[in-house]
C-alpha cells in the first residue's frame, strides 16, 4: 500500500534527507501515534533501517516517511512538515482529526 492522505511538506522532506545522510543505517523517518501524552494520544518519530511489512511509505524528493496502518487511521488528511522557531527545531503534525492539542505539540486528542 502506498496511497495515503498523509503529506510531507518540502522543509520535513529536506530535514529527513539530512538526517538520512548523518545517519546512514537508519535513513527512514516512522511517524506514529501511541495512547497517552497530555491530551490522550501522542506522536512519536522514530529513525529506522527498513519499513515493517504493513508500513504505508510516503516519498518526497528522496525521503521516506513510514507510517504503520493503526497510526494511519489517526493521521488522515495530515500534514508532516519540519518548523524551526523559538522554541527549537521539531517535526509537527497538522491533523484535521484533533479537535485539541497540547502546547508540547505531540500531544492530541480526537
Amino acid at each position: 500500500m502506498t496511497q495515503t492522505s498523509v503529506t510531507v511538506t518540502e522543509r520535513a522532506a529536506r530535514r529527513i534527507s539530512e538526517i538520512a545522510a548523518a545517519e546512514p543505517s537508519t535513513p527512514n523517518l516512522r511517524v506514529s501515534v501511541e495512547g497517552g501524552g497530555c491530551s490522550g494520544f501522542q506522536y512519536k518519530f522514530d529513525l529506522v533501517a527498513q519499513p515493517a511489512p504493513d508500513d504505508v511509505v510516503i516519498e518526497r524528493a528522496g525521503a521516506k516517511v513510514l507510517i504503520d496502518e493503526m497510526s494511519l487511521g489517526y493521521l488522515a488528511g495530515s500534514e508532516i512538515d519540519f518548523v524551526d522557531d523559538l522554541i527549537g527545531q521539531s517535526f509537527r503534525v497538522r491533523n484535521p482529526n484533533a479537535t485539541a492539542s497540547c502546547g508540547c505539540g505531540t500531544s492530541f486528542s480526537i
